[in-house]
Formats: structure tokens, sequence, C-alpha cells
């Protein structure tokens, strides 16, 4: 496997379960930097165990998910309590470690971890890399630690040092909220999904054709006319801005910062079902439940339409503490390209002005550049001379290829959900490529990272989110953390097998690909039958048979 397991000590024998407890270690995803095992020695938890954490406000709350996870399943109190200078023996601890004596593991996000006989310490500079290391942690634990109920034990960790840091700053997924709408409970339980395999960005396609979710005070008609509806039809929803604030503070509390976007000037349909002043001519178009795509756009050519723009960024700046406010651009095949690149400059600028990062799929790369700007690359060719130019001009790129990572495409011809425009994506697909070289013009250092979109064209609940996201999202999420040489895939298919036991136990729905060799039982939950509404087949984004 990728990772170097260097023992360094001699140790008792051991009980004959202790060989599963200590493979263990070996099986994390992603795949850490290095790991060097104590073989047959184990940490057990107590009725006395106590999370301990550098006292302050972070760490004590990192320590407290922890303590949270640990007292359902054990039994256990486990109290939380300040630590000293160092963890005290038979507890668990949190430590914040100042830059001069920073961890091996390095970087805001590295960490440390070391497991004795005596106890458990996690050390990291930020608040975030102790997070990643007790998320690290959680694959140690037996998998009845996930069903949060409680389990006879023994809770026994395998012990050895961890050292850790991400390759990418940018790791992230999508959730398509706008084809059909998920409450905020929902996106939630989502998030703590990621937040287990590090990824710290959540990217929400907040409008589209058949709705728009999240309130804007200045229009209020947004929500109340335009998020009445989804694809095959239904109530559609929206979020206020407390519930948008409850799913940013959630992700901020799992070291996940919230990517909202506005998909303009096309996609709009929903807001101009709301307001017509924003339609081309001024008429009203019909609500639309439909998939098609390309067939709206915003009339920009009017001051009201800019005007539009900048109170919606505005007050979506104001929700977001995160960097980044995504425009969308894809898809306006009614505009010609200057007429688009127009409307770009000042959609872009206008962005700008609220302080923020512009971020916007890889469509708006021949337009002007403004600083700071990342393209996101959603081709499934290998080269794209728009970009290659406006990464030279100065822009980065987040790669999110169709072909790779989008998790609406189906696994097999037999998966019930999703689509196949951009070609059926078993596991191995989704893992076996490199974001450094994926792009032709590209170089290494203008990467971002990655995300793995999900649209819900198909997809109504939460159960039908879980089985097109894993067992490819762990893959993805190790694309976006472990260096090419910590990663091959006959490792990665054994470690991803490993992990199935934690899914069943926290009643996640997954797909058992045939291409990973799963502990029995071997069939998962699937989905039961459809609960879409049916709809016409259609693509998002890039099929070009529909066009």
């Amino acid at each position: 496997m990728a990772v170097s397991l260097v023992p360094t000590e001699a140790a008792p024998a051991s009980p004959p379960h202790d060989a599963a407890v200590s493979a263990r270690l070996g099986a994390v995803i992603p795949a850490p930097v290095r790991v060097e095992p104590l073989p047959g020695v184990t940490y057990r938890l107590s009725p006395e165990t106590t999370v301990r954490a550098t006292p302050e406000p972070g760490p004590l709350a990192v320590a407290g998910q922890l303590a949270e996870l640990l007292r359902g399943p054990t039994g256990y109190p486990c109290p939380v309590a300040p630590a000293g200078a160092a963890g005290a023996e038979g507890d668990i601890s949190l430590l914040l470690t100042p830059e001069a004596t920073e961890p091996e593991g390095g970087g805001a996000e590295g960490y440390q971890l070391d497991v004795t006989t005596d106890g458990v310490a996690i050390r990291a500079r930020t608040v975030a890399g102790l997070f990643y290391g007790v998320q690290t942690l959680r694959q140690l634990l037996p998998p009845a630690v996930a069903a949060g109920t409680p389990g006879p034990g023994p809770w026994l960790v395998p012990a050895g040092r961890i050292v850790d840091h991400p390759r990418y700053a940018y790791r992230g997924a999508m959730l398509d909220v706008a084809r059909h709408f998920f409450d905020v409970d929902a996106v939630c339980r989502y998030v703590d999904q990621l937040a287990q395999y590090k990824i710290n960005h959540l990217h929400l396609h907040l409008t589209d054709d058949q709705g728009w979710r999240i309130a804007i005070e200045s229009w209020p008609l947004l929500t109340q006319v335009g998020g009445a509806g989804q694809v095959g039809g239904g109530p559609g929803g929206h979020y206020s801005k407390q519930d948008y604030r409850r799913i940013v503070e959630h992700a901020a509390s799992r070291q996940m910062t919230v990517v909202p976007e506005i998909d303009v000037p096309g996609h709009t349909n929903a807001a101009l079902v709301a307001y017509p002043q924003l339609a081309p001519g001024g008429v009203a178009p019909g609500p639309y439940a439909g998939t098609d795509v390309g067939f709206s756009a915003l009339a920009i050519d009017q001051d009201r339409t800019y005007a539009f723009l900048a109170d919606v960024f505005g007050e979506l700046a104001d929700l977001t503490p995160g960097p980044f406010l995504h425009l969308g651009g894809d898809e306006a095949f009614t505009l010609a390209p200057d007429p688009y690149a127009r409307f770009m400059d000042r959609a872009q600028r206008i962005i700008a002005a609220t302080g923020k990062r512009v971020l916007g799929w890889h469509q708006i790369a021949p337009t002007a550049h403004v600083q700071g700007r990342v393209l996101h690359y959603w081709g499934t060719a290998r080269q794209d001379a728009g970009v290659a130019e406006a990464v030279r001009r100065g822009a980065q790129v987040l790669l999110s290829p169709a072909d790779r990572t989008y998790l609406d495409m189906k696994y097999t011809a037999a998966t019930r959900l999703g689509k196949e425009w951009a070609g059926r994506i078993e596991v191995r697909q989704a893992y076996d490529w490199e974001p450094a070289d994926h792009l032709d013009g590209v170089p290494a250092d203008r990467v971002l990272g990655v995300e793995a979109p999900l649209w819900t064209e198909t997809v109504t609940t939460s159960a039908e989110i879980e089985y097109l996201t894993f067992p490819r999202l762990p893959a993805i999420a190790e694309l976006g953390w472990s260096a090419p040489g910590r990663r091959d895939w006959a490792g990665f298919r054994r470690r991803l097998a490993a992990q199935a036991p934690g899914w069943r136990a926290a009643g996640i729905t997954f797909h058992a690909s045939a291409q990973v060799p799963w502990p029995a039982p071997a069939t998962p939950t699937a989905p039961a039958t459809p609960t879409a509404p049916a709809v016409p087949a259609a693509r998002r984004p890039g099929d070009p048979a529909t066009r």
C-alpha cells in the first residue's frame, strides 16, 4: 500500500483479535503521509477515559465532538476537560502546538496522532489540524462506534504514530439543492459524512431553472415564487437567511467552508418567473420542472439586471464568511460570445467589490480576468485553450472533470439513479487520475484542488445522495489530500473495503462496487424504488446529444 508502515519496537504478544485491530492503522482514507505502527499494542477506552484539550474554545469544541461520538456506543461518560502541557495517562488529548514546536505533520491542516497503551495524543498547529486528526482516530476505532448505540466493546485503538497533512487547500463536494430541494438537516447530515474524509469545502448550487433556494430580502419573490418548484413538480422549498446561517455554522464546526453558487446569466428561469423585468423583453416565462438546460438568460443589457446582481451577491457575501462566491456562468446558449463577455465582466467586478473571490464554471475563461478568480473545470477533454490562456493571465483552476468526479453519473448500466452523458463512473474511474497533469497548459501549481459535484435531477432523498456519493467520494477525497506517491489502486480498494462496516453501522447507503473486495455482507441497503417523478433524459452540464 502507499503508506509507509515502519515498526518501531517489539511488542508483547497479543490476543487473536488484535490482528484485526492493528489492520485499521493501515486502512485510513485519505492515505496519510506516514504511518508507524506498534505491532500488537493497543489503547483501550475505559469508563475513566477523559477527552482533554488545550483550554481554548476551538480545541474544546473538537474535544466535545469526539466525546459525543464516544459516549453513545461505549456508555462511558467521556468528560471533556482542559489539558495541561502533556496529556494525562489513559486519556485522549487534543493539543494545539505552537509554531516553534510544530508537529511533524506541519501546515495549517496537518496533525500528528500518537497512540500508546497509555493514551492518545493529537497535536496540531490549528483547530483544523486537530479536527482532521480526530477524523483519522474515528477510523482507528471499532466500526461499531459509528452506530451511536450501546455496544459490548472492547473499544480498542491500534498503537502507533500517524503524521499527516493535505496536498491541496481546496477539497470539495457540491450538492445541487436547486433541481430537488434538501432541507437544512439533510444538508448537515451530508456535511458530517463529507467531513469524515477531510473534505473542507461545501459548494451549494442554490439557483437554477427549476428553483431559487436562498432568501434575498431585497427581492423577496425569488423564493416566494421562484422557490416553489423542482424537477418533476412538487413544492420545492428554500432556505431563510437563518437556515443558511445554520448550514454555514454547522459546516464551520466541521472545518468546512460553504461556497454558495448563484448561476448566471443562464439557468435563471426561476428568477425570471419571479421577476419578469429581469427577462429579455420583460416577458415572464412559465415555471419549469424539466431537466433541459441552456434556454434561459437574464436581460444582460438592462441596468436593473446589474442592480439585481449587486443586491443578490451583496446579501450573500454578508451571509458567507468564506472567500468565494460562485457565479456559475455555464450553458448560456442564448447569448452570443460578445454579449456574454460584457455581462461576465460586470458580474465578476460586482463580486470582487464585495471582497470575495470569483469562482465560476470554466466557460468564463475567455472573459476579463479579475484578481483571484478561479475557473471550475467540468469538461471531459484533457485540453482547453481558453482555460490555459486564462491561467496564463492569472487564474487558478478547480478540477471537477465530469467523467471522473460527477457523482450523479451511473456506476454501471444497471444503476437506477443517475445519468450517463459523461459516461459511467465506477470507483476506479473516479480514483485513477492525477489532478496535477490532468489539463494541458495548466501547471501543477495553478491547480487549487478537486471537487466532486452531485447534481440532483434524479435524486430526492438522503439515501439516494449517499448511494451516489459512496464509495466514490472517498476516492476523490484521497486525490485531494494524498500526494501521488501515497496512492495506488490496489491499496486503495483494500482500504475502501474496510470502510464498509462503519458505513453499515452508521446507516449509510452505498454502492457495493464489484471492483472492491467488500467484507460480508457484500450487499448494502440500496434505495429501493424510484422516488423522483419521471422526467425527460437530459444532462447537466455538457451533453452534446441534447443540443
